[in-house]
């Protein structure tokens, strides 16, 4: 080939790329972010016959990311974290919200991902409780009142999805103020605003509304979908919450989901007290009891109270003849973790990766999975600092957000032998 035809065509390739680059200019974002995926061709098979990523760099950056957002936070729970949360959750119904940038509208992502964010809340705060108010026409309607039933709060917002008029933030504010000024000094208040809108219609003045939450110790955080607002960024510094925007669905959701763990107590917030707590029995199948929820007979469905014998049908709850909170043993099992978190593990470079003995380990102890990438590049490795057993990336993640137990450390404590007391 000549060296003409060569220059020629590199100038037709350029050309390409230029024209496909203005191509994607003239994209919506919704469709940039498949065009510029295009995760169905960054798929080869491995020697097992499965699909693995040809180039893992993202998704090894994402994870990183990830767990430098869970040290953080594990750093900042071992201040003290709040026990007990009575959480509201204001989602903006403007008309802004039916907006098609998000795929397919603003409010169906919103919708799919309160789903989400419910159902995780209840996941890793057994004993905390979910209300639901939304704002539209420029006033604010309470969905759910503060309970624990993650099925009856989906419910609700499903049937709710209608958009119209503008916002009022002090409206909503003023609403969730009333249910959670109520709470007892051992619970923590919190509200997240999922807000859309680009203004807010106030019938007074916000910043005395805002002074008022935050008297009473109520922690707002936003998530805005459109563009930065100051008042919704003042309202989370006088408060103590988080102000972020959402850039895209994947973003929405990694940011609503943050707020699932229980936030760390703020230190003048933090209140310690000693909580009632009854352990009901099951009832007995076959028998007909009134349920005290819904106030109507069942058959073998529910909780008999401690303390006053109501019938109650799930837990946790707060009985509604004498108030005593209701719970089971693996409840509070489930809550107890977030009070003492499992130590954050240590990062160990690729060039010490040897166990307690100076044996060489080139494999995860939870997953046991090479620690070493296919490509010889190391990947990060982190360590316990007690039983010094090493993980990976992902181990690491999955222990201190789901398993909340050190494997290494729990391999040793049931492998200790047992010793007779007597002597013969």
């Amino acid at each position: 080939m000549k060296n003409g035809e060569g220059r020629r065509l590199n100038k037709g390739a350029a050309e390409d790329d230029d024209e496909e680059e203005e191509d994607d200019m003239d994209l919506e974002a919704w469709e940039r972010s498949y065009a510029e995926d295009r995760s169905w061709e960054a798929l080869q098979e491995d020697e097992s016959g499965l699909l693995q990523p040809i180039d893992n760099s993202a998704i090894y950056h994402a994870q990183y990311r990830r767990r430098l957002h869970l040290l953080f936070r594990l750093l900042k729970a071992q201040i003290l974290c709040a026990f007990i949360e009575f959480y509201e959750l204001l989602i903006g119904l403007e008309t802004i919200s039916s907006e098609m940038d998000f795929k397919p509208s603003r409010m169906a992502v919103v919708a799919k991902h309160v789903e989400a964010f419910i159902r995780e809340f209840f996941d890793q705060n057994p004993l905390s409780q979910i209300g639901l108010a939304t704002i539209k026409d420029g006033v604010a309607h309470c969905l759910t009142d503060l309970g624990g039933s993650p099925e009856s709060h989906i419910k609700a917002l499903m049937g709710k999805l209608t958009c119209s008029g503008d916002s009022s933030l002090q409206n909503g504010l003023d609403l969730v103020h009333g249910f959670l000024d109520q709470i007892p000094s051992y619970g923590h208040r919190e509200v997240l605003i999922l807000y859309s809108a680009l203004s807010t219609c106030d019938p007074g003045d916000i910043m005395e509304t805002i002074q008022k939450c935050k008297k009473s110790k109520i922690r707002c955080s936003v998530i805005g979908l459109s563009a930065e607002m100051f008042i919704c960024k003042h309202l989370c510094q006088e408060t103590g919450g988080t102000y972020s925007v959402a850039l895209d669905e994947f973003h929405f959701k990694e940011l609503i989901l943050d707020h699932a763990p229980p936030p760390p107590a703020i230190a003048e917030f933090a209140i310690a007290n000693l909580i009632k707590m009854g352990f009901p029995q099951r009832a007995a199948e076959g028998s007909i009891s009134i349920c005290s929820c819904h106030k109507e007979a069942k058959v073998g469905v529910g909780y008999t109270c401690p303390r006053c014998k109501a019938r109650v049908c799930e837990l946790p709850t707060e009985c509604r003849i004498c108030g005593l909170q209701l719970v089971s043993s693996p409840h509070l099992a489930r809550s107890y973790h977030h009070l003492f978190p499992i130590a954050p593990f240590d990062e160990v470079p690729p060039s010490r990766l040897n166990d307690a003995h100076g044996r060489s380990q080139s494999t995860c102890f939870g997953c046991q999975q090479s620690l070493v990438n296919p490509g010889n590049k190391p990947g990060l490795s982190v360590a316990c600092p007690k039983c010094k057993k090493y993980f990976c990336l992902e181990c690491d993640i999955y222990i201190h957000e789901s398993l909340h137990n050190c494997p290494g450390c729990e391999s040793f404590r049931h492998s200790k032998p047992v010793t007779a007391s007597g002597k013969r």
